[in-house]
């Protein structure tokens, strides 16, 4: 209770004389090298998500770490399908509930206090992680694994959040795709540390790559140390004092100018207005606020929710991962192939250097259209892999003298590779970037934390469903559909492509307020042609800002 108590005492714009202007261009600061740096620093922890998601990929298929997982009383070449499937998995999981307890965290101690104790338990996984290999390998690296999921959900959740709330907004696009690029950057040094420790013929061959993880978790946390916090969480908590310290910090801007009292009165005058359609209540009642409002409203809150967690849906949908963590026996298994880790290493290098180019696009064109173009370009590869597989590709193979499965036209199969090389280029570039930008824009500040934690999570059970469900969809003692998974992948793409047409808004260029009042008067197929006419700060003093008798929230 005391906590309503506060919101309904909290100094407003108005009370506090703040200054204030009519013109929506001039609600921000102009962008400084500072802030750039600042933003972009914090996008480091995407990191902890490529790299934790690339480096199992190659892990699985070290025959120090098979042996220690599946035993040597037998030989096995591989680890078993289940093993494989808890093992890639189990993080997910991990991810998932941390992502979810991160929305309730980020709002109680603070985004960046929150990022820094997910740190701390990614750390504790990765000392557990290390311990493979002693006693029941298989308990050690499944319990390390999903506690430094939970400690990447944090973080996932809470980076977003973070840098959507602190990032200018005519680069906030292309800085928050600064976390996808660090993602990639995860992913391949993910792939080196394991291609360059895969002929070791001790425990190094996976217990490197585990060990390298705390260089992330160290650089991260210490990093944010030296940061502000998020200025809107001080305004969420009505410390005004504290929101115009850290606002001047990340404008690189003096307290008193009119830049940092003006787009300091543009926060607290939103907050207040979303404060009368979403007020302060229970913890449950907190939750409970995100499914608010009718499924037919653009703007209520159940539908802000419903984007963001199909948008991380429809993101894992695309069948990406499955080419980042089973690529490798995949690729292994059509016999075409004599140097499976390189093949990987060149996905993973096209995913890295087609990440940039999003910097430009997402606020060249917006993230609409870029999602939109993006969906077309994978649907395509994806159906153009399945159909050569299946007629001339890989699913057509033969055995050699030692048995072992050879493709009868290599060609084909390159063919293949090359079009999964181009569906990682329109992923990159407009997918992986997209999903995040989006779903740290589109929520109310009264929900957001718990907003972008819901679809975080949903990222991470889609991710977990997936990673559960492949081995069993292409395993031989399995569904074996080699090729025709390319099928199903495609036709989620087409649904991805149908989703961004109808439901996925244009938020390029607007303050995160704007995008709550651009929501309100618009439908996401109109919504790039929408324009700010005033300030929410001036709109406020004019009696402007009217609650609706409906409260559609």
């Amino acid at each position: 209770m005391s906590s309503t108590h506060e919101k309904e005492t909290a100094p407003t714009a108005a009370h506090i004389g703040l200054a204030h202007t009519p013109d929506v261009e001039r609600i921000e600061a102009p962008v400084t090298w500072k802030a750039y740096l600042i933003c972009a620093f914090a996008s480091f922890g995407g990191i902890f998500f490529g790299y934790d998601s690339g480096y199992i990929n190659g892990v699985l298929g070290s025959q120090i770490f098979i042996n220690a997982v599946e035993g040597t009383a037998t030989i096995h070449k591989e680890l078993s399908e289940s093993h494989t499937s808890l093992v890639v998995s189990i993080l997910s999981c991990g991810t998932f509930f941390g992502a979810l307890i991160a929305g309730d965290l980020a709002d109680m101690m603070g985004r960046k206090w929150t990022v820094i104790l997910g740190c701390l338990i990614y750390l504790i996984g990765c000392v557990i992680q290390m311990i493979t290999g002693l006693g029941d390998a298989l308990g050690a690296i499944v319990a390390g694994r999903l506690i430094a999921g939970i400690g990447v959900g944090f973080e996932s959740a809470v980076v977003i959040l973070y840098m959507s709330e602190i990032c200018p907004r005519k680069v906030r696009g292309a800085l928050v795709a600064g976390y996808q690029f660090c993602i990639t950057i995860g992913l391949m040094l993910a792939s080196c540390i394991v291609y360059g420790t895969q002929d070791r013929k001790d425990t190094g061959a996976y217990r490197i790559p585990i060990a390298i993880q705390f260089i992330w978790a160290i650089i991260l946390a210490g990093g944010l140390m030296c940061l502000p916090d998020s200025p809107r969480y001080f305004v969420k908590k009505g410390n005004l004092a504290a929101a115009t310290n850290s606002l001047s910090r990340l404008r690189g801007q003096d307290p008193n100018s009119e830049y940092i009292q003006v787009e300091l009165a543009e926060i607290v005058a939103n907050e207040e207005y979303e404060r009368q359609l979403i007020p302060s209540t229970t913890w449950f009642g907190s939750w409970a606020n995100c499914f608010k409002g009718s499924l037919w409203k653009a703007n209520s809150n159940l539908r802000k929710t419903i984007l963001g967690t199909s948008l991380q849906m429809m993101q894992q949908w695309t069948g990406v991962n499955f080419i980042f963590y089973y690529s490798t026996p995949f690729l292994k298994s059509t016999g075409a192939i004599s140097n499976t880790f390189l093949i990987s290493m060149v996905f993973t290098i096209i995913n890295v250097f087609s990440t940039p180019i999003s910097f430009w696009t997402v606020e060249r064109f917006g993230r609409r259209t870029i999602l939109f173009w993006g969906a077309l370009g994978m649907l395509i590869c994806q159906f153009l892999v399945a159909i050569i597989g299946v007629t001339v590709g890989f699913n057509h193979t033969h055995h050699d003298a030692n048995g072992n499965p050879i493709a009868n036209n290599i060609n084909a199969v390159n063919a293949q590779i090359a079009f999964i090389a181009i569906f990682i280029f329109f992923f990159a570039s407009t997918w992986g970037p997209g999903a995040w930008i989006l779903i740290g824009e589109i929520f109310p500040l009264p929900i957001r934390s718990r907003g972008v934690g819901l679809s975080t999570a949903s990222n991470w059970l889609w991710n977990t469903i997936i990673a559960v469900i492949t081995p069993y969809m292409v395993g031989e003692k399995r569904g074996n559909l080699k090729s025709s998974v390319f099928f199903v992948w495609g036709g989620l793409c087409t649904c991805a492509f149908v989703y961004t047409y109808f439901l996925v808004p244009e938020t390029k260029g607007l303050s995160l307020e704007q995008v709550d009042k651009m929501m309100e008067e618009t439908t996401p197929r109109t919504s790039a042609k929408w324009k700010p006419t005033t300030t929410f700060a001036h709109a406020a003093e004019e009696g402007m800002l009217n609650v609706p008798t409906e409260k559609q929230v």
